[in-house]
């Protein structure tokens, strides 16, 4: 976790200041493209192992942060690419060399990820802390969280001119980080998804203290454009903990914890875009409401549910990787966000399939009269209309 920068108090919130410094600062707009838009089912997880080269991270009494992350990382692919079909595994580094932080989002983004993994070791001042944790992207909600954000986000400080790499970020000023809960948190819920897939993992597999699941501002997770997720695996200076860290069947243990949450999450995403498997709770879509959209007043359509948020985000083609049919649905303060309006289920399955690579937890939806229907009565429903005529 630590980056090889002494270790020191940080400053207590100023709330004054970090209400001034939020009218000045706003998220960075980032841009996508459809270009890369494949038909075929393959996905893609990168494995971000912390750390490396001149960057140690944190130090234990017998080893090093980037030592572990990278044994960690690599096992961890390994798993994937041996028992996860359709799935190409790629690492941000595969040796102890340097990767600046602001590269690793961007090779994630390059490659159209479908998942983010940086996988880390934790630091505390006391040796009895220990216990696994997973991070999502988000404003820190207590001291605790903005330090361990504080500690990822030094490595920074190491590479030359970063102040102007990292937009006047200052990784040491806790003002800078109002600036992660002005985010527009399109992949949250499916990062909390797989974030607290690892963390079951960890508790009822490996046995690992469960620190839960926790958000906080990491510059490698702000800018990914894909559910991300940060896992603290455990505390280097804990001397058990760092023990089991090193050890092989330790690494195994983790590495095998984080395989099985990603293939739980994927087969997940699958069975939603099966029929016999969609969601069918009429007390959570009988509010759903669309606030834009092309369906008839009477008529069914299908659509391809995207993504969904906790807050409102603005429909336009860089919020939603350069889709251009996006309908807003809010449901009790959720928003759903669908692409596509189809009078055919086929046709929606056919466009799921084009926009799996950017979106793998896509699947389709039936809307009438501004509400979302179970999709088996939807189809239920065509059927009879048809036959009557």
């Amino acid at each position: 976790m630590s980056t090889g920068i002494k270790n020191g108090k940080h400053c207590a919130f100023n709330i004054y200041n970090l209400i001034l410094f939020s009218f000045f600062v706003t998220a960075p707009t980032i841009s996508y493209s459809t270009s890369g838009i494949k038909t075929e089912k393959n996905r893609v997880i990168v494995i971000d192992a912390g750390h490396g080269g001149k960057d140690p991270g944190a130090h234990g009494s017998i080893s090093r942060e980037k030592d572990i992350t990278l044994a960690i990382a690599l096992k961890t692919g390994e798993y994937i690419q041996k028992n996860i079909r359709n799935v190409t595994v790629i690492y941000t580094r595969k040796d102890d060399s340097t990767v600046d932080l602001r590269d690793r989002p961007k090779i994630a983004n390059k490659a159209n990820a479908d998942l983010f993994i940086s996988i880390h070791a934790n630091w505390a001042d006391s040796k009895k802390v220990m216990g696994a944790e997973t991070y999502v992207m988000g404003h820190a909600k207590d001291q605790a969280n903005l330090e361990v954000a504080m500690n990822e986000n030094a490595v920074m400080l190491l590479e030359d001119d970063y102040s102007t790499k990292y937009e006047g970020f200052d990784p040491k000023s806790s003002e800078s980080y109002i600036m992660f809960s002005l985010t527009q948190k399109v992949f949250q819920e499916q990062s909390t998804d797989l974030a607290t897939k690892i963390q079951k993992q960890f508790r009822e597999r490996v046995n690992r203290n469960d620190r839960d699941v926790k958000q906080a501002g990491f510059w490698v997770l702000y800018n990914t454009k894909m559910p991300s997720v940060l896992v603290e695996t455990g505390f280097i200076t804990n001397p058990n903990e760092e023990k089991y860290l090193n050890s092989k069947e330790g690494q195994d243990y983790l590495a095998s914890s984080i395989f099985r949450a990603c293939r739980e999450y994927l087969n997940e995403i699958d069975s939603k875009s099966a029929i016999s498997q969609e969601k069918d709770d009429d007390s959570d879509q009988k509010s759903d409401t669309l606030t834009s959209g092309n369906s008839k007043a009477g008529e069914i359509s299908f659509m391809v549910q995207v993504t969904t948020s906790t807050s409102k985000t603005e429909i336009n083609p860089e919020n939603f990787k350069g889709l251009r049919d996006i309908t807003e649905i809010n449901a009790q303060g959720r928003f759903k966000y669908a692409a596509g309006s189809f009078t055919d289920y086929s046709d929606a399955v056919n466009y799921r399939k084009k926009i799996e690579t950017f979106y793998p937890d896509a699947f389709v939806i039936a809307v009438k009269d501004n509400k979302i229907l179970p999709l088996q009565q939807a189809l239920e429903q065509k059927r009879k209309t048809q036959k009557d005529y």
